[in-house]
């Protein structure tokens, strides 16, 4: 028996969706250079502008002379360094939580909340359009697994009713490929009917959302009562790298004693916490960058209804083109590129069949000459790929 990877790979590019990576040759920003080409770029996940900002390098240059490059163990060895343990208290604090907890990355947070809290006898229900590390993190926990119809609290409470043993009810708050919003309020409401806990990952939703960034429960004025369980990442609105999990004291302490991706993984480099604690700092105090940031939104929604673009019910910075086919999303992407843009094609497995999308990503950093030159290119691209659709 051999495995036959070739025919495999050679099936997805049959299908357009064989994936590359775009090699970035400079720090994020809107205007990049990726693979030798100028281009400026709408599909960065840099939703503040915080990635390269001089006073974030700055304090991690200075944490990496004082702690040095690495972690060196995992956290229960001897991996947990003072810079860490701070910027646990100051993201506990941030999301108005007993305490918070520091993970390498969103998908292991994910992976180890989940298969902590349930196992074989629980139930984990969530959403059809979870992030993959959720849905791969409720398959993995031996829980009996269902997922609910997007954003339906009607479907949510009809599972609800069939759940056995400890439930856990599991969210993104931004849904990073449609950029829409969970309707945590009444999916809070029925889980509280049911007994059940709100998992909620807001990866997209910290930095945009909130009147101090503080996410999609700030957002809608939610406590540690409606949503027990707060996932946030630091590589997107923050600029940096990681990701945490906020909650109760006890939450916690059942993370450190039985999260597997926690216990066995080494800790991100202690310079990397100093970089996050500043750029915690900044989201809080500079406001201007998210007001920048819901102008640009606006703008965009407007300017694509002129040009007559397809676009999803979305708030937040992201915002997808809707397109339908694979092939005319790489082709549409493809013409941006000849015109100096760079927004990324969006195709199956990643969304669902048919649902192929160009994904528009905003910054705080763009400017408003930057939006009227996408939307000249996207008015003349647009007419191209929809001649025979």
């Amino acid at each position: 028996m051999t495995f036959d990877l070739a025919a495999r790979l050679a099936e997805r590019r049959t299908a357009h969706l064989y994936r590359q990576r775009p090699l970035l040759e400079g720090p994020q920003g809107p205007e990049v250079v990726v693979d030798g080409q100028a281009l400026l770029a709408f599909c960065s996940n840099d939703y503040l502008g915080l990635a390269n900002h001089p006073e974030v390098i700055a304090a991690m240059r200075a944490g990496a002379e004082r702690w040095g490059v690495g972690g060196g163990a995992s956290h229960l060895v001897i991996g947990h360094s003072a810079p860490h343990h701070e910027l646990e208290d100051a993201l506990a604090e941030f999301t108005g939580r007993p305490r918070a907890l520091l993970f390498s990355t969103g998908y292991m947070a994910n992976l180890a909340a989940v298969t902590a809290l349930v196992g074989q006898g629980d139930t984990v229900l969530e959403d059809r359009l979870n992030h993959a590390s959720l849905l791969d993190a409720g398959l993995l926990s031996g829980a009996r697994f269902s997922r609910y119809l997007h954003n339906d609290a009607v479907s949510l409470s009809n599972r609800l009713r069939k759940a056995e043993g400890n439930t856990l009810v599991v969210t993104d708050g931004v849904f990073s490929m449609d950029g829409d919003l969970a309707d945590l309020p009444a999916l809070c409401a029925e889980a509280r009917r049911a007994n059940a806990w709100v998992m909620v990952d807001d990866a997209h939703g910290f930095g945009p959302l909130g009147a101090t960034g503080g996410g999609i429960v700030e957002h809608f004025g939610l406590g540690l009562e409606d949503v027990p369980v707060l996932v946030g990442t630091l590589g997107k609105a923050f600029g940096t790298a990681g990701a945490f999990v906020a909650g109760s004291e006890e939450l916690i302490e059942t993370l450190i004693q039985f999260a597997r991706p926690y216990i066995y993984t080494t800790s991100q480099p202690p310079a990397v916490a100093c970089a996050s604690l500043r750029s915690l700092q900044l989201l809080r105090d500079e406001s201007w960058r998210r007001e920048d940031l819901n102008r640009l939104i606006a703008r965009f929604r407007a300017g694509a209804a002129e040009i007559g673009l397809s676009l999803m019910d979305s708030p937040t910075p992201i915002q997808p083109i809707l397109i339908g086919d694979s092939e005319r999303a790489l082709q549409l992407s493809a013409l941006l590129k000849e015109r100096g843009l760079l927004v990324g094609a969006i195709r199956p497995p990643t969304v669902p069949a048919g649902s192929a999308r160009l994904r528009v990503t905003l910054s705080a950093l763009h400017s408003e000459a930057q939006l009227e030159r996408l939307f000249d290119a996207l008015a003349e691209c647009w007419p191209l790929v929809n001649r025979d659709a």
